[in-house]
């Protein structure tokens, strides 16, 4: 490979950093092409959405993360002109480009234009609030009434994002929002009062920690420093302990939080579940072997617990769509003799789902978890748990993981 010559030959600190330069000029190169491409891929498929799907698989990219890419490279050929010749004649790396494409798709092509003329020259180097100022301008400058309806829409903008999908192996979450200022005092005052009375009751945890505590708190509608029942946890957790765990033996003690997809140290499920007044339900094992069948074409809730256990994630190439809230799928269609059963049902999100159905996508199933799929243009995608995994035959050699299965399928 070409890669590891350069290395083998870069003996020095020098010779490094200019191998390092050498295969940076070379990425940035292929990025734009890459771009290039999006653009004579979306010149084939006008207004072709399903088209998006085949062209991210080729990418190895999610489905969103291709309408990204093709949206943002038309946007650049079309009507952030100046910005695309920089990056095609490699004086502007790509991603910066793309990062100026995605702030203008909102704008009038009018706007679009002002901003590109003004933004080109210093592309390089404009940083994003120099670029979301200049978007704000010329939001004002060309759409005033759509400026008008962003500013008394503004209200609207107002959330709270709690991302239990991101726990860490520390039990931990992010939490972010936008309130309105009144509302943020008030939160503010409650959890600095929350964690001065913790700290009265003997609480020797830091100022933070006991704001967060007192958050808690008040989301389970308690107040520490009374002896008050509130509403008390209820907190529904799909848990996977490890055997040493339960056993209190040495060795690994990890828990999977099946509806976060992540792992926290078993140690901490104990303390979510020994929080007085916390709701502990206990369902049965699933045993992901089983095979479980059904005359019905409905799913049952069993079979269906099976395929999100054994699924993960929605099974189309690269998806990270969580298998709770995706669709269950007929592998092979109801209608043509596929059984509902584990072996014919896979999770498939809502957009895929009808991507499988209503297009040339099809899929086979290899064993439990582990799928082939076939794009409208041949690309053939092995997706399993760890995975997915480009085994078109057409796209040469390829190199299978460590502990992957790579299944080649000759061409016909």
């Amino acid at each position: 490979m070409a890669a590891t010559t350069a290395l083998e030959q870069a003996d020095s600190s020098a010779g490094i950093l200019g191998a390092v330069r050498a295969s940076r000029v070379t990425a940035d190169r292929e990025e734009a092409r890459i771009l290039a491409l999006a653009v004579d891929w979306a010149e084939l498929h006008p207004d072709d959405e399903l088209a998006v799907a085949e062209l991210a698989a080729a990418l190895r990219i999610s489905t969103d993360a291709g309408r990204s890419l093709l949206d943002e490279a038309v946007e650049l050929a079309h009507r952030l002109r100046r910005t695309w010749a920089r990056v095609q004649a490699g004086d502007l790396p790509a991603w910066r480009a793309r990062r100026v494409a995605r702030s203008t798709l909102h704008l009038s092509r009018d706007g679009a234009v002002y901003v590109d003329r003004h933004v080109a020259p210093f592309a390089h180097r404009i940083g994003p609030a120099q670029l979301d100022r200049l978007i704000e301008e010329a939001l004002v400058r060309f759409e005033p009434d759509v400026a008008d309806q962003r500013r008394l829409a503004a209200a609207d903008a107002r959330h709270v994002a709690i991302h239990t999908e991101q726990v860490g192996y520390d039990g931990t979450v992010h939490v972010q929002g936008d309130l309105d200022l009144a509302d943020a005092l008030d939160l503010d005052a409650a959890l600095s009062a929350g964690a001065a009375r913790l700290a009265d009751l003997g609480c020797t945890d830091s100022l933070d920690v006991r704001r967060a505590h007192a958050l808690g708190e008040l989301a389970r509608g308690t107040d520490p420093s009374l002896d008050l029942p509130g509403s008390g946890r209820n907190v529904v957790l799909h848990v996977h302990v490890t055997p040493d765990a339960i056993t209190d033996q040495p060795g690994t003690h990890l828990a999977r939080v099946d509806n976060t997809r992540s792992f926290v140290d078993a140690d901490q499920v104990r303390t979510w579940c020994g929080t007085p007044g916390t709701t502990i339900t206990v369902r049965p094992v699933l045993d992901l072997a089983e095979h479980l069948s059904s005359s019905a074409y409905e799913t049952p809730d069993r079979l269906a617990e099976q395929a999100t256990h054994l699924d993960g994630t929605c099974v189309f190439p690269w998806c990270t769509r969580s298998a709770r809230r995706a669709d269950c799928d007929h592998v092979r269609p109801h209608a043509e003799g596929g059984s509902t059963c584990s072996c014919n049902i896979a999770r498939l999100c809502r957009r895929h789902h009808r991507l499988k159905t209503h297009t040339g996508w099809t899929y086979t199933v290899l064993e439990l978890g582990s799928y082939l799929w076939t794009s409208p243009h041949g690309l053939q995608l092995l997706r399993d748990r760890e995975g997915t995994l480009d085994v078109t035959p057409s796209s040469g050699a390829r190199t299978a993981e460590p502990g992957r299965h790579l299944l080649l399928v000759p061409e016909t």
